[in-house]
């Protein structure tokens, strides 16, 4: 029953739409409605900028951490990944905006913040490099996933490497139209790095 509970709380989180929040009270803007329609970072970035960007990025990202923190500050035996995926869910498809949020990038991200702050490092890390040498967030994004990967097997915890694993192979379904569009050329590169 905890542990339902901490899932349902965990998704409901993960469901908040920062993007939506920062572009209605920040900008009087429904970000839904610009670039790719996207509730998460990148299009953030993208339709109200630098700033904007970096704060739905980060809450994103605290959404999964918070979640996967949960059993620790209330005290109960569980394994936090499995709820913290729920974030993750929430975050893609949120029922505070309709089912239809980000692509489960920072908010991934979080989750393993959450539990390995090490390789969260290695996933920031893996991500900027990739982004200032490819200029493609989405490229950056599965590259990090893959990396991150093959780095938790490292770290010899065999459900981290499943869950890393299992968000790797998420993200990567979420961004098909992104690959389709580099393939063509088509895909719109970052400007501000």
């Amino acid at each position: 029953m905890e542990y339902v509970l901490l899932a349902i709380i965990a998704y409901l989180l993960g469901s908040i739409p920062s993007a939506l929040i920062v572009g209605k009270v920040g900008y009087n803007i429904d970000i839904r409605q610009h670039g790719s329609g996207n509730l998460g970072g990148t299009n953030t970035f993208r339709v109200l900028g630098v700033k904007a960007g970096i704060i739905v990025t980060l809450a994103d990202i605290l959404k999964g951490t918070l979640a996967t923190l949960m059993p620790v500050f209330f005290d109960i035996d569980v394994y936090q990944l499995a709820i913290g995926i729920f974030a993750v869910l929430g975050h893609t498809y949120p029922i505070f905006a309709r089912f239809k949020g980000g692509k489960a990038v920072a908010t991934s991200g979080g989750i393993i913040l959450g539990v390995n702050p090490i390789l969260f490092v290695v996933m920031v890390v893996t991500f900027l490099l990739s982004l200032k040498i490819s200029k493609y967030v989405s490229l950056s994004s599965m590259i990090t996933g893959v990396i991150s990967f093959i780095v938790s097997i490292f770290f010899g915890d065999i459900g981290l490497m499943i869950v890393v694993g299992a968000l790797t192979l998420f993200v990567i379904y979420r961004h098909i139209a992104n690959i389709k569009r580099i393939i063509n050329k088509t895909e719109p590169k970052i400007k501000w790095m």
